[in-house]
Parts: structure tokens; C-alpha cells; sequence
């Protein structure tokens, strides 16, 4: 006769410092998986303090209330176990833990023994490693608890875990989304269950925090590889699954000396095996769960969009801002930027304000109309000439016989972003920012005009991208409650202009974005040389001209706001580049 173990992974949005919200959801879900028959409820990593708590983790007083909510949680488990993520300061060192509880009481504390140090990760600047794999046996099934980079390696704490006479892996994580992430962790689980013979359940939290956005996607394996369960992308759930595992084994504890795994150098590297028996099993009389498939899996593109709208949400929503402010150009990064704006609070909280010039094209004023009605947005048009005559004459006599250049057509911009920052401050709205990714890599960005704001939406998404993001929300508009076709086609088809004088076009300035997203990407994502880059096909001038102004604008970006990052190294804690910089290899 098989055992059948219920398990429930509640993936949650959380909030960083938020340590009584945070612990009154996850008392909400652990009340909620208690009346779903859960021998076992899983919460992501570091759930009492959300992710990444950063140098509030220098606070000994925050640590101190992280440690009475992870109590608190321990102590409502009566009738289930309970695994969730904290910091464990309880001794001279901090580490980021799992806590595992039982019935009321804590069994257990796990370490993380891999802490990821590259990217947007930094947590050897605040923990230390774990050195135990510990194997618990909870209502006669050996578990293996682990943390989120521990799972990422083949020689790892779930090996040992295995090794030590695990039967299922609950992995508790906070893993970041960009673009094609969630298809490689799905292939990633999935080997990793099918080569150690056992299940994976692996828990992802949900929610946008500064600028990283938490997408979910957590999924259970069997020891096939094959998906049993999933969550949702974006959304929070409580994912139960029932796993039916064989008959017990004949020893009531695993083998004294499991075999060796890996080289000598992978197995110092991960920790020793231990055991802890819980209880025995038995068989729980409780309804069938309604039979279920695992999340639908989304395009690239929708994946984008949705971390752009979630991310826009919960910056809003988690810092105090109910309403958004856009200035919107009559060009398509103001529009997307508009559109994911009002999927995340509603059309009728963001304003939208239109500021023409002496420059605006009548279409530009008449298109942002258009896609105001179309969102719902309220549109305001503050016009700039007066300012910009009134800036021109006080700059006349220091200027006088020198010729145009872009201090001139800047002012418009700084016209602009004045403007904006200034009903921001009167009404307490959030100014969101439009550049895209390609403009913050050459620099094609005014500092205190374009750029002034308090969220920089497309701060990541290149230009190409922006395109694929528009098209294909005009094509989905059901998916937000609306209609299809909110941007207007004349927005997507027309050239791009910054329109600050006659005729401009970004062409004039910078190549075609067909050709300069792949070499951005080349140079700041692969980190790829002049040399390599030139191998590959690419336009040596492009290249030098590319590598010239991503490093040159690195002052202009030190100072943009912070944005939603959906690629896998994005501007601002993924990149850290010296402004003070003279090493210029394609010169």
C-alpha cells in the first residue's frame, strides 16, 4: 500500500520589512492549507522579512522581530508541518534559514549553504553558509528542505539530501524574474527530480520589489521529471498536490553512511547529511482534491508585459501611491508606458499630460488624445512655449553668437520634466519615466527632463522590444478587462522622434534599433569584447560607437530611477560600472 502526502506551497506576495503583513499572510495561508488536508505547507525564502531585505539586516532589532514572526508562524502549526524562510540570528552569525515546525513546535533550522554573490545577489555581504543537509521524516516521508541557489546545482544539498534517504525536495525561493528565466527553471527542476529519483517541489515567491519583479511559476516534479502541479505566473495561490509515493521503507532511519557524491572538492563544498524522525506515517482520512493542471505556461512577450504591469503595481502600491503621472509624447515608449500604467492601477488613476512645443507635430498632440480615451487616462496639456521663449531670452546675452546645439534642444526636455516633477509634488502622484533600455544605454536621454521621475518603467526593455510589447497588447486587451487595439496604429508606425527640432529623427543620431538592441545586448548582457563582437558580424563602427556611449552615459544612469528589470543584467544593480573609467579596448 503507497503513502499519499498532501503538500501545499503558498506562493505569496511579499513585502520587504513588512514583518506583521508578511506574517499575517502567511497565517491566512496556513489556516487555508490546514482546511485543505496539507501534511505540510511551504513559505518562499526569507518570507518573515521579504526579499531581499538588504542592510536592514544590519538592524538587530529587525532581525529580533524577524525571529518572533517565525515563531509565531511555528507556533499556529498545529495539525501540519511547516517550512518557512527567515533570518536565523539566534547566534553570533546570520544565515538565511528555513524553519521547520511541527504540530506547534520548531523542529529545525536549515542554512542555506550556497549564497548566490553576482548579479543583483549580494548575500555574502550579510549571511554565512550552512554546512548541514538535514532529512526530515514528516508523517512517514523523509523531506529535504533546501533554499532557492541550493537547488540550482547538480552536487548539491538536495544530492545529499537524496543520498541521506530523501524522498521529496521542498525548495523555498526568491528567484527574480527576467525574460526566458522561468522555461529554463522549469527544464532545471525537472532534471534535477529525474536524476535524483525524487520529488521537487519548488516554491517561488510572487510580486515586484524596487526593481525586481518575483514571477512564481513554482512547480512540483515527480521523480520521472515530469510537471504534477504549478503555480500561476504573477499571481499569488495555494498550490496543493497530493504525492503518492511506495510503501515505507523497512528501517525506520536511512543509511548510517550514504555514498559519496560528486568530486571531493563538490562534496566540501555542500555539507554533511542528517537525520530527524518526526513521526511515523499515517494515513489521514480527508476529501479527494479536485483534479487539476498545472499552470498554463506564457509567451515570452505576455511574461514581459505582465512583470512590467506587476512590477508598476507593487512599486506603487508598496511605497503609498495611489495614482501614476505619465507625459505623454505622441511616441510609443510614453504610450507603452501609459498602457502598462493604467493595466496596473486602472486608467483612472494615471494622468496622463501632454506638453507640445513650438516642435510637436499636430499628430503627436491628436495620437496622445487618442490613446488617452482609449486607457481611460485623464489628459492634461500644459503647453511648454512660454517657458521655453522665457528660458531663451534669459539665456540670450550669455549665449549670443554661438551656434544651436543640444543645450537648446534639451531645455524643452528640462521644460518638461519640471513640469511633470511639479504636479507630482503638488498631488502626491508618482511620475513614471518613459526611456527605454537602448536610450539609457547611448545616453539619448536628457538628465533633469526625460529622465526626472520616480520609476522608470521601460528602464530595461529595449527598443525592439517595446515594439513587441505594443503589438501584442493591442492584441490581448480581454486579458485586462478592455478592449484591443489601445495604442494607436499611428503611435507603432511612425518614425521615432524626439521631436525637440525640425525634422528629427533618432536616426539622425543613433543606428537603426534593428541593429543597435543586438549589439547593446552583445556588450552590456554577454559581456562580450570589441574583438568577439566584430567576430560575429557585427558593424565595427557600430560597435565602437555602442562601447563609447554605454560607457561614457554611466553618470547619466547612476542618476536615472530605479525600473523593472526583465532582462538578465539590466542598468542599476546588475551593472557597476566605474564613471571614472579610461579603459577603452576599441580605441
Amino acid at each position: 500500500m503507497g503513502r499519499t502526502f498532501r503538500l501545499a506551497l503558498a506562493q505569496i506576495n511579499l513585502t520587504v520589512g513588512d514583518l506583521g503583513g508578511n506574517t499575517g499572510r502567511m497565517l491566512d495561508y496556513l489556516r487555508r492549507a490546514r482546511d485543505g488536508g496539507a501534511d505540510l505547507v511551504a513559505f518562499p525564502e526569507l518570507a518573515t522579512t521579504g526579499y531581499p531585505p538588504e542592510d536592514l539586516l544590519f538592524k538587530r532589532a529587525f532581525i529580533e522581530e524577524n525571529l518572533a514572526a517565525m515563531r509565531q508562524v511555528v507556533a499556529a502549526s498545529e495539525g501540519l508541518a511547516v517550512a518557512l524562510g527567515y533570518v536565523n540570528g539566534g547566534g553570533p552569525r546570520l544565515t538565511n534559514a528555513a524553519a521547520i515546525g511541527l504540530d506547534g513546535r520548531l523542529l529545525d533550522s536549515y542554512d542555506k549553504i550556497f549564497l548566490p554573490n553576482y548579479g543583483v545577489f549580494d548575500e555574502e555581504r550579510y549571511f554565512s553558509k550552512g554546512e548541514i543537509c538535514p532529512v526530515y521524516e514528516i508523517n512517514g516521508v523523509r523531506i529535504g528542505v533546501n533554499v532557492c541557489e541550493d537547488i540550482w546545482y547538480a552536487v548539491g544539498p538536495a544530492a545529499v539530501q537524496q543520498a541521506a534517504g530523501a524522498e521529496l525536495i521542498v525548495n523555498l525561493n526568491a528567484s527574480p524574474f527576467h525574460a526566458g528565466k522561468s522555461d529554463f527553471r522549469r527544464r532545471m527542476i525537472a532534471e534535477r527530480a529525474a536524476s535524483h529519483r525524487l520529488f521537487v517541489a519548488y516554491l517561488n515567491t510572487v510580486g515586484g520589489q524596487d526593481e525586481l519583479v518575483f514571477d512564481g511559476n513554482s512547480i512540483v516534479c515527480d521523480p520521472a521529471g515530469r510537471t504534477i502541479a504549478g503555480g500561476p505566473a504573477f499571481e499569488e495561490a495555494l498550490i496543493i498536490t497530493d504525492l503518492v509515493l511506495e510503501d515505507a521503507p523497512a528501517s525506520s532511519t536511512p543509511d548510517a553512511a550514504p555514498p559519496p557524491i560528486g568530486t571531493p572538492d563538490e562534496r566540501a563544498a555542500v555539507g554533511r547529511p542528517a537525520f530527524f524522525a518526526a513521526s511515523g506515517y499515517r494515513e489521514r482520512a480527508r476529501p479527494p482534491l479536485p483534479a487539476a493542471a498545472p499552470a498554463a505556461v506564457m509567451p515570452e512577450v505576455e511574461e514581459i508585459y505582465r512583470a512590467l504591469v506587476t512590477g508598476v503595481r507593487d512599486y506603487l502600491g508598496k511605497t503609498g501611491f495611489a495614482r501614476a503621472l505619465v507625459g505623454l509624447s505622441g511616441g510609443v515608449d510614453s504610450a507603452l508606458t501609459a498602457a502598462v500604467a493604467a493595466d496596473a492601477l486602472g486608467g483612472g488613476q494615471v494622468v496622463g499630460v501632454t506638453m507640445p512645443s513650438r516642435y510637436s507635430s499636430p499628430g503627436s498632440i491628436a495620437d496622445s488624445a487618442a490613446l488617452a480615451r482609449n486607457l481611460g487616462l485623464e489628459l492634461w496639456e500644459v503647453p511648454i512655449e512660454p517657458a521655453h521663449q522665457a528660458f531663451a531670452a534669459m539665456l540670450a546675452g550669455r549665449f549670443r553668437d554661438t551656434p544651436p546645439n543640444v543645450a537648446e534642444e534639451n531645455v524643452q526636455a528640462r521644460i518638461r520634466g519640471n513640469i511633470l516633477m511639479t504636479i507630482s509634488n503638488k498631488f502626491g502622484w508618482m511620475a513614471l519615466t518613459t526611456g527605454n533600455k537602448s536610450e539609457m544605454a547611448m545616453g539619448y536621454a536628457t538628465l533633469y527632463g526625460d529622465m526626472a521621475g520616480g520609476f522608470a518603467v521601460l528602464k530595461d526593455v529595449p527598443k525592439t522590444t517595446v515594439y513587441q510589447l505594443c503589438r501584442w497588447r493591442n492584441d490581448h486587451g480581454a486579458l485586462f478587462g478592455g478592449p484591443n487595439g489601445v495604442i494607436p496604429q499611428a503611435i507603432i508606425d511612425k518614425p521615432p522622434s524626439a521631436e525637440l527640432k525640425e525634422n528629427q529623427l533618432d536616426q539622425d543620431t543613433l543606428p537603426p534599433y534593428e541593429v543597435l538592441d543586438p549589439v547593446i545586448k552583445a556588450y552590456v548582457e554577454d559581456d562580450s569584447s570589441y574583438a568577439e563582437m566584430a567576430a560575429q558580424g557585427f558593424d565595427p563602427a557600430v560597435v565602437r560607437q555602442v562601447m563609447a556611449a554605454v560607457d561614457r552615459n554611466e553618470y547619466k544612469r547612476r542618476q536615472a530611477p530605479p525600473g523593472v528589470k526583465i532582462t538578465p543584467r539590466a542598468f542599476g544593480r546588475d551593472w557597476r560600472l566605474p564613471i571614472v573609467n579610461r579603459y577603452h579596448p576599441w580605441r
